[in-house]
């Protein structure tokens, strides 16, 4: 029989022992939630050390009524429980189906957005400094790193400026379900990032699953105003 997986055993302890600080309504030592627990002292303070790194649990110092060291007590971090599942797949899935749902206004919509995106995202050049073609390709695909999208290099040869391979989707599940809409927003994240570089490179065209583990990006030469 398989052996349990540490954070599987883990999750119940420290669901309990946050459930014991709420229960109390006020800060408690750890052999006070130990004992509340039906745990080990040593054990409960592993695991509220665990709480307090995620950000669930606070830890501060009891102010001292005599002498000898303050107490270290803890106490539940005000706000709405910031572990268990989420669901941000499903929040995609569900404004995409909405922005699908315009018609013919979505694939513009979507392309513009990813433009302004793509400004955004990417560090914008020095004063005074124009970026090259190959500066620009490195720096694009720097971005596209960043965001998962495992980017190669193809080609490039001079002021002929390459392609780039996509061998990775953040968003595959998505991308297949809506192509039509997920593609043109990145083809304009990558043309509003190269604008923003005033780079004389555009991106034209992105051909999705151009290859079955591939989609690729194609690059031009235009002129800098």
């Amino acid at each position: 029989m398989a052996r349990e997986p540490e954070r599987d055993r883990e999750t119940p302890r420290r669901r309990a022992l946050l459930d014991a600080l709420r229960d109390a309504g006020t800060p408690l030592g750890v052999t006070e939630i130990a004992e509340r627990v039906g745990i080990h002292p040593n054990t409960a303070r592993f695991h509220l050390d665990a709480l307090v790194t995620q950000g669930a649990v606070e830890r501060e110092r009891e102010e001292s009524s005599g002498p000898g060291r303050p107490r270290t007590v803890y106490a539940p971090r005000r706000g709405m429980d910031r572990g268990g599942k989420r669901g941000y797949q499903l929040l995609a899935r569900i404004l995409l189906s909405q922005l699908a749902s315009t018609g013919p206004d979505a694939e513009p919509a979507a392309m513009e957005t990813g433009r302004l995106w793509g400004r955004h995202l990417i560090d914008p050049a020095p004063p005074f400094h124009q970026v090259n073609h190959s500066e620009a390709v490195e720096r694009v695909s720097g971005l596209l790193a960043e965001l998962g999208f495992d980017p190669a290099v193809d080609g490039g040869d001079g002021e002929a400026p390459p392609s780039i391979r996509l061998r990775h989707c953040p968003f595959l599940e998505l991308a297949e379900e809506f192509q039509e809409i997920l593609c043109p927003l990145h083809l304009g994240m990558l043309q509003g990032a190269l604008a923003e570089l005033r780079a004389p490179v555009a991106a034209t065209r992105l051909e999705p699953f151009a290859q079955p583990e591939v989609c690729l990006a194609h690059l031009t030469s235009v002129p800098v105003a």
